[in-house]
């Protein structure tokens, strides 16, 4: 890994740490923990309308977001506990985790990346370009149930 993709995977980390020195992120205390696999740190909740502005207030400084949620008659509802895999474009695992709400948020290094999300037993994919000073921003919505029902 190079100086700069570690720098910045550093800085993305300090972002998400929960710090109550910080007037910065003063709703960084309720901010979900956060986890790491391999290269990847990451973070998932937003359930609780407190959680959910806290994630909101830090996401715009995370190069990948994701968001879940169901269509239903009165609009898009969150998602939680969406099974989320992204490899990179060779197919190499990346990050394999569960979504603990509708948001995950993810310091990847600069790449193409395929993110493949599930809810009730149906896949949907993307494939998004994750650059080390940019951010990306992907929906997920499931369409109601054909029944009538919703996800």
């Amino acid at each position: 890994m190079n100086r700069f993709t570690k720098a910045s995977l550093v800085a993305i980390a300090l972002v998400f740490a929960q710090s109550a020195t910080s007037a910065a992120f003063a709703a960084s205390s309720n901010l979900p923990p956060l986890h790491q696999q391999g290269e990847v740190t990451y973070m998932s909740g937003g359930v609780g309308s407190d959680q959910s502005t806290a994630i909101k207030d830090v996401m715009h400084k995370c190069p990948l977001v994701l968001e879940f949620a169901g269509a239903s008659h009165q609009g898009n509802e969150y998602l939680a506990d969406v099974p989320v895999h992204i490899t990179d474009m060779n197919g190499a695992t990346v990050l394999k985790a569960t979504a603990n709400g509708p948001f995950l948020l993810a310091s990847l290094p600069g790449g193409r990346y395929k993110v493949t999300a599930s809810y009730e037993g149906k896949a949907q994919q993307r494939v998004v370009d994750v650059s080390s000073s940019g951010h990306v921003r992907s929906m997920f919505v499931w369409p109601a149930h054909a029944d009538g029902s919703e996800s």
